[in-house]
């Protein structure tokens, strides 16, 4: 029975001359080749792969660089007292303090990156450390609670509200949340005392 060409080619492979009376040799040939075509296919993937790796963590790491560069230190929330001041030091670079609310604290900066902290109402605000460039350093929350001396006394009449300092005796004192005519009377006895000069008040 006669072959046809295309049974004849697709006997040999299309071999090259030299191997048409041995197609086993050929076979063998074409299989090496195969297999190094694949390993050089496999290796340029994997190299392709790790350059992109390789680009993609270098463009990782700069932008956690960044990140670290232009974000601000976030500490914890601060707590003052009213009526208290409190101590803390402030980020390297710092030449503007801002309080988001003066009416619950007041911040004072001073040399060496010292800050005065002073609760001024309750309340809770943020505070702002800003370097010459306008850059912020510091962004974080300050809460301003009632006092805890152990010598304050609060008494209730009805509906009003004193408060006294009792060491162990009592005496009038100003605390936020006073009823008004007891505030603004203990108020006026203390500013027309320092008026005075320290002197006891006219009756």
């Amino acid at each position: 029975m006669r072959r046809s060409r295309v049974d004849r080619d697709r006997f040999t492979l299309r071999k090259p001359d030299g191997y048409a009376s041995h197609p086993l040799h050929f076979v063998h040939l074409f299989t090496v080749k195969s297999s190094v075509f694949r390993l050089l296919f496999v290796l340029r993937v994997e190299s392709t792969m790790s350059a992109m790796s390789w680009r993609r963590w270098r463009r990782a790491a700069a932008i956690a660089l960044a990140l670290c560069v232009a974000t601000p230190a976030l500490a914890e929330t601060i707590d003052v007292e009213v009526d208290r001041a409190r101590i803390m030091h402030l980020p390297q670079g710092t030449s503007t303090v801002v309080i988001g609310n003066p009416l619950i604290a007041d911040a004072s900066l001073q040399s060496g990156g010292i800050l005065v902290l002073t609760g001024k109402g309750y309340g809770t605000t943020n505070l702002l450390a800003l370097d010459r460039t306008g850059r912020v350093v510091m962004n974080t929350s300050v809460q301003v609670a009632p006092p805890k001396s152990a010598d304050l006394v609060v008494v209730y009449k009805g509906v009003q509200r004193e408060s006294y300092s009792c060491t162990p005796e009592c005496a009038q004192r100003i605390t936020l949340g006073d009823s008004p005519a007891y505030f603004d009377q203990t108020q006026h006895q203390i500013t027309s005392r320092i008026g005075s000069g320290g002197s006891a008040p006219h009756p």
